[in-house]
């Protein structure tokens, strides 16, 4: 048997632990490789936490601002509504007072129609007192937009009138107003008290 060289020696060790040293050498690539598919699971579940946040971050945001959306409209709902009662009550804060008046109007109307036809001085005076007030009564029902309703000749309307009474008349066409027992008035456009009328058939 011959031998061997130092250098044979050196070389037949070498090849001996080539082969640990490739086993070692996978086995750390492997590892390398676990860690790196680990890291991607991770950040794939990180990614889908960031995004299930952020819709719930987005769902929420969308549900505040709808309620505040709602909450703007009733607001405006609420302000339009008191404005409109602020202004109902300027304007027919006064209907039962002025309904009262109606009766004080009407009394006056009859005294100045009863003492028309008198020739005493003495009544005319009054007649004069009486008419100066029924005039300041109209301005004063003017000021406050309370209008009368005569409707003599003009056709029967049921908003505005009360028909008392129906008469035939060949003079008149059907359903007009035909006599007026007692005027109407309304404040601001209302009707406070319906004229009562006889109409024609």
């Amino acid at each position: 048997m011959s031998k061997q060289t130092p250098d044979q020696e050196t070389e037949k060790q070498a090849e001996n632990e080539k082969p640990e040293d490739a086993q070692a050498t996978a086995a750390e690539t492997a590892e390398e490789q676990g860690a790196d598919s680990d890291a991607e699971v991770s950040t794939a579940d990180g990614d889908d936490d960031l995004e299930q946040a952020l819709e719930a971050a987005l769902s929420d945001a969308q549900s505040a601002k709808d309620d505040l959306l709602r909450v703007q409209a009733e607001m405006q709902n609420l302000r339009r509504r008191t404005e409109q009662d602020i202004e109902k009550a300027h304007k027919y804060g006064q209907e039962k007072f002025s309904i009262e008046l109606l009766a004080v109007m009407d009394n006056l109307e009859r005294s100045l129609e009863a003492a028309s036809n008198s020739d005493d001085e003495v009544v005319k005076s009054i007649r004069e007192g009486v008419d100066l007030t029924l005039k300041g009564f109209s301005d004063c029902f003017t000021k406050f937009n309370i209008e009368v309703v005569d409707p003599l000749g003009a056709p029967f309307d049921p908003q505005l009138h009360q028909a008392m009474s129906m008469q035939e008349n060949t003079e008149s066409e059907s359903n007009t107003v035909i006599a007026v027992m007692q005027k109407g008035y309304t404040l601001h456009g209302r009707v406070i008290r319906p004229a009562m009328v006889m109409v024609s058939k």
